[in-house]
């Protein structure tokens, strides 16, 4: 059964609909909040997913990579030309105006990535950063004494890579000199724990 939701949650309007279901409005607040955007900033999305994010924001230069082939031909026919949109891993982008970016972020991609795969993420962004720019990550997170149904949804996750706050900014200290980890549990309408991240150079 948790394999079948899996499979449903790689169909972009599927999982559009779950993440509306999770969060609610959150998703503007947690715009003006962490990602803080500008009209007319350079913005990186590393596993942008269906590019939801890019309907909370303002008119930005937006570029968004993601593995999934699907997901980004979802973004391409909702965004158009708003956004630009490159089905590729990781491993394979390329920045090819390197200190270029306000802001680079990663919305729940980091769980989904080994430790060895993090950090190619931590140095894309660094590498993608101008030397006032920041990068900006939410994920799931293991935290002592938190709620037994937040642990249950956190074991139910596609990525298999969930970490505690220590693990994460440890990871992320290697690129950045930086790191700045706030957890929250009150992101969504059910009770799950959630870290977020804001890294400068």
């Amino acid at each position: 059964m948790l394999s079948q939701l899996h499979r449903l949650l790689g169909v972009p309007r599927v999982y559009r609909a779950f993440q509306k279901c999770l969060s609610g409005n959150s998703g503007a607040a947690y715009v003006r909040s962490f990602i803080r955007p500008s009209t007319g900033d350079r913005i990186l999305d590393i596993g942008c997913g269906p590019a939801g994010i890019l309907a909370l924001l303002p008119e930005v230069q937006y570029t968004g990579i993601d593995l999934s082939p699907d997901y980004i031909a979802h973004a391409r026919a909702r965004f158009g030309s708003r956004g630009t949109f490159v089905c590729q891993s990781v491993a394979e982008a390329a920045i090819s105006s390197p200190g270029s970016f306000d802001i680079v972020m990663a919305m729940g991609l980091l769980h989904h990535l080994d430790d060895n795969e993090a950090c190619k993420v931590f140095e894309m962004a660094r590498l993608a950063l101008r030397p006032a720019g920041r990068f900006v990550s939410l994920d799931g997170c293991w935290v002592d004494g938190q709620s037994p149904f937040a642990r249950l949804l956190l074991r139910m996750d596609r990525g298999e890579f969930i970490r505690s706050e220590k693990a994460l900014v440890a990871i992320a200290s290697r690129s950045f000199s930086q790191v700045a980890a706030r957890i929250h549990h009150d992101l969504l309408r059910v009770p799950y724990t959630h870290i977020t991240l804001e890294c400068r150079l």
